[in-house]
């Protein structure tokens, strides 16, 4: 483990820990649960169509949160650990946040990041004005496992909020010449059920292809 990876380590080893000091400051506990008909990614069909199952757990305090979300339904990775932490808030319309995610796939064939904190970490960016919103994910661990399977590979991804429609497009820059452009339009029908169309715009290297997504969540 390099020295990055042991500072990494020890961030998230912090953050963790906090699980056991942040209920006992009274912060505030939230979890959820749902499912999906496919594990949608940034645009790609994980699964191929295989229904897919998360849940979460996270601790906030005065804009600052850590928290655990685990997904199944990725047909190559397997199941998927996440481990995040940030900060946000809001002044006025304008929102931010800033978050450190840890994503693990110990059950499947991503061999360097099979279980190791570190190894693959992206950082997000995320500011609001009203209904709009824009993030910037970028790759900091990384290099041979995961879905960065290059050090400079980074995501943006912009979206407008209307009514009960979303509509959103994102970017990924794979550090060469591969680049890939989604369109998604999703509409949520209540609190608990929503329907996502993904399809791509722009895409280099394969054949794109239009996804369609039916999903039903609650909070626990």
């Amino acid at each position: 483990m390099t020295f990055s990876k042991k500072i990494l380590a020890g961030v998230f080893a912090l953050f963790l820990s906090a699980g056991t000091i942040i209920p006992a400051a009274n912060a505030e506990i939230s979890a959820s649960a749902s499912v999906a008909t496919s594990y949608l990614w940034r645009g790609y069909d994980l699964g191929s169509g295989t229904p897919a199952a998360s849940a979460d757990i996270s601790f906030s305090e005065g804009g600052a949160y850590a928290g655990l979300w685990i997904s199944s339904g990725d047909t190559t990775a397997g199941t998927e650990f996440d481990l995040f932490a940030g900060f946000g808030g809001e002044v006025g319309d304008l929102s931010f946040d800033i978050n450190v995610t840890n994503y693990l796939y110990p059950t499947g064939d991503f061999s360097e990041t099979d279980g190791d904190i570190g190894d693959f970490v992206e950082v997000i960016l995320t500011l609001g004005y009203g209904p709009v919103s824009v993030s910037y994910y970028d790759n900091i661990a990384g290099d041979t496992g995961g879905y960065a399977a290059s050090e400079d590979y980074s995501y943006i991804n912009a979206s407008l909020a209307a009514g009960d429609f979303t509509f959103a497009i994102g970017d990924h820059d794979f550090g060469d010449d591969t680049d890939a452009t989604h369109l998604d339009i999703s509409y949520s029908y209540n609190d608990n059920i929503s329907f996502t169309m993904s399809t791509w715009i722009d895409f280099t290297g394969t054949e794109p292809k239009t996804t369609f997504v039916a999903a039903y969540g609650i909070s626990i």
